[in-house]
């Protein structure tokens, strides 16, 4: 039986990607001049480089979710399971569960009408302190069109490569719908997910290993940084990977709070610079018929393709510290 249930889901997720390859093969050969005419995107540009636009905005946006999330995550984990009081602690654990089950939708009107509002002051906070920083070292477009400032090598990329971050990449443009808001509400929907598993993990940690560290005159953090991070590491990674896929695949909040664009560059915080893939499917997808369908499936096929890819090499990570774990166990 459980042989039949694995085969079942490789033959689902087989399925799957051959519906999106067949359908979306028009769009690899179709002429790209029909291709632009249809789909609307800039003349010249072709399949690939518009498809990598919004790659690079998924990537960012999940990126810029997990480096804020993680940490939070697992010092809030860390406290239910080792420092709260027993009640305190299932208090905070239903608070959790509760917020990983609200839609996304909810987080995006949050995150347009509430969030939004409030961060445009710490964003323009930001952007007054990194600026001079961006210019001394990168460097920055004069009035003339002339390069000025910056560091030799540094400035060079910045000049000679659009995506290289140079003294105009921390700029602050108002409404602060831009990718770093983006990456904020994905990082505060991808939260409890991680916390959830890494709570379990840590409540798993055994007990006398923890006992024997402080009865040897540890501390608790000290117990918790030789003991119980160590035995929960593989799940951190496994709970990370989880809320990767999540923050990958998300729509709704992003369409709600993203301005869009398609541009390859670093300006976290000027709306209109980037998109993801999700967001461009749902935008487009209601009024979409014929070579744009076709494109629309494409974009998931690569989206897909990720997804698979990222909870691969998860799977690799976890194993190989599983292997590491039982080796010196």
């Amino acid at each position: 039986m459980s042989n039949l249930s694995g085969i079942s889901i490789l033959a689902l997720l087989a399925a799957v990607f051959i519906f999106l390859l067949l359908s979306s093969g028009n769009v690899l050969i179709t002429p790209n001049d029909e291709i632009v005419e249809q789909v609307g995107f800039a003349r010249g540009q072709n399949f690939w480089q518009f498809a990598g636009t919004t790659v690079f905005g998924t990537l960012l946006a999940a990126i810029i979710a997990l480096v804020i999330a993680v940490p939070f995550a697992v010092g809030i984990a860390l406290f239910i399971s080792h420092y709260a009081p027993r009640k305190l602690a299932a208090a905070f654990g239903y608070v959790i569960d509760l917020l990983a089950a609200i839609p996304s939708v909810v987080f995006g009107l949050w995150g347009m009408w509430t969030l939004e509002p409030l961060m445009r002051p710490v964003f323009s906070w930001i952007s007054d302190v990194l600026t001079p920083i961006f210019t001394f070292l990168n460097g920055k477009p004069g009035a003339d069109g002339a390069w000025e400032g910056g560091l030799p090598g540094l400035s060079w990329l910045a000049e000679h490569y659009e995506w290289f971050p140079d003294g105009t990449a921390a700029a602050f443009v108002p409404p602060a719908r831009n990718i770093l808001m983006g990456g904020i509400i994905l990082a505060i929907m991808i939260l409890p997910i991680i916390t959830s598993l890494a709570r379990e993990v840590f409540v798993q940690t055994p007990r006398l290993q923890e006992e024997a560290s402080l009865a040897l005159g540890a501390t608790r953090w000290e117990m918790i940084k030789m003991v119980v991070l160590p035995h929960g590491r593989s799940g951190i990674v496994s709970a990370s990977m989880l809320g990767l896929g999540r923050a990958l695949g998300e729509t709704m909040a992003l369409l709600m709070v993203l301005s869009p664009g398609m541009m390859i560059n670093f300006k976290l915080m000027s709306p209109g610079q980037h998109s993801t893939i999700a967001s461009q499917i749902a935008l487009r997808f209601p009024e979409a018929s014929g070579i744009e369908s076709d494109f629309l499936i494409a974009l998931g096929l690569i989206l897909f393709v990720i997804t698979f890819v990222v909870n691969f090499i998860a799977r690799a990570i976890v194993a190989r510290y599983a292997e590491f774990s039982g080796a010196n166990a």
